[in-house]
């Protein structure tokens, strides 16, 4: 896939996490939101890892879905240990993936960290700065899906911890990046008094734009001079269209220039019309989820779009709500069945925390539902008539 690098907001945001900015709160924790398949991943790790390298940090990189079937707070104590790993010397043994590392008196073993009996998150990563002898940086990918266990949501608090012990006024030896892909997810870590980054603001990555659009424009031209000049507002709204999503652009570019393709139209028209469709199917496939569910799961589901963060599975409103919606008597052990099979369902259309709360799994469907119901058109089928 090609890259498109965008270096002025990876400095903008190394400055920020510096604490180089004045009235900024970055030392205390960035959290950035950006919807899924926009680029955010890539950025991360292409764009802001190597500025905060180029500046002599020791960055910690760890993508919380890149292994869903592993313990989240396990895939954060484990990539910090490969790192304690490598700066203690070890990194040649790498047949021996799992060592113990004595640094400044204090013994840790890579295997245990942040597990009982082993080395806290706050001794691994107090080691790791003192045996690099630089500031560390901790980016964690999809950070909202620490909150889905209890060693997660310990790891959270731990950083938390960390942070306050290591950062004094004026120095910062600790900066957290936090990214995700649902805001609303996001929020869990920062809303509420429980929270363990209470107060922390939630800040959209900008997503890419007209001058993306421009750079692949100028390669296409480049390469194929005769269809100079290509029009580069019909591309941006192409782009638009497809959510601001990189890969289903780049697919559709590949398509209109296809040398298999017979049309012999402007590829910004045929572009366009592909993410006319693209959106389409988008839709019809969230349609045909949701009339492929039960009524009581069409009812739960459309509690969550309609609510939100406000949403509690099983007050007296929500019960009320199911049985109006799905027109019989919805107690809650029917719910909750209804709320699981939500979950079960591959892939799942409910995510669910350690602390037993619920959301849509896919932000993109609390969009979808808002057009739906500003169009006049929800629901997008009848309820009674709707699954079995």
């Amino acid at each position: 896939m090609l890259y498109y690098p965008r270096t002025k907001l990876a400095e903008a945001l190394a400055d920020a996490l510096e604490g180089r900015n004045l009235f900024n709160d970055a030392p205390n924790g960035l959290f950035l939101a950006a919807p899924r398949r926009t680029g955010k991943s890539t950025f991360l790790q292409a764009d802001l890892q190597p500025a905060l390298e180029r500046r002599g940090i020791v960055v910690v990189y760890v993508d919380l879905w890149a292994a869903t079937y592993r313990d989240p707070g396990e895939l954060i104590a484990d990539a910090i240990g490969r790192v304690l790993q490598s700066y203690s010397g070890l990194l040649a043994k790498a047949a021996k993936a799992l060592e113990s590392v004595t640094i400044a008196d204090m013994k840790i073993d890579i295997s245990k960290i942040g597990r009982v009996g082993g080395a806290t998150l706050v001794d691994a990563l107090r080691a790791l700065h003192h045996s690099a002898g630089k500031p560390v940086a901790l980016i964690i990918d999809e950070a909202q899906h620490a909150l889905t266990s209890e060693m997660g949501e310990t790891a959270m608090a731990a950083l938390k911890s960390a942070r306050d012990q290591l950062n004094r006024p004026g120095t910062v030896n600790l900066m957290l990046v936090m990214s995700g892909s649902d805001r609303d997810k996001l929020l869990r870590l920062v809303n509420g008094n429980a929270a363990p980054f209470y107060g922390s603001s939630i800040k959209y990555l900008p997503t890419l734009g007209a001058d993306f659009v421009a750079h692949l424009a100028g390669l296409i031209e480049k390469q194929r001079p005769a269809l100079a000049p290509l029009d580069h507002a019909v591309l941006l709204q192409a782009f638009e269209l497809l959510g601001h999503r990189p890969q289903f652009f780049i697919e559709a570019l590949n398509e209109a220039l296809s040398p298999f393709d017979g049309d012999q139209g402007r590829p910004e028209n045929k572009v366009l019309g592909l993410a006319y469709r693209r959106q389409q199917l988008d839709r019809e496939q969230m349609v045909s989820e949701f009339r492929a569910l039960r009524p009581v799961e069409q009812a739960v589901l459309w509690r969550m779009l309609e609510q939100g963060p406000r949403f509690r599975p099983y007050d007296a409103d929500a019960l009320r709500f199911y049985s109006e919606k799905s027109k019989a008597k919805i107690s809650r052990a029917m719910a909750q069945k209804a709320l699981e099979s939500l979950r079960d369902r591959q892939p799942s259309l409910v995510w669910k925390s350690a602390l037993g709360e619920y959301a849509v799994d896919d932000a993109a469907m609390h969009r979808w539902y808002q057009e739906h119901v500003a169009a006049g058109t929800w629901p997008p089928s009848s309820l009674e008539q709707a699954g079995t």
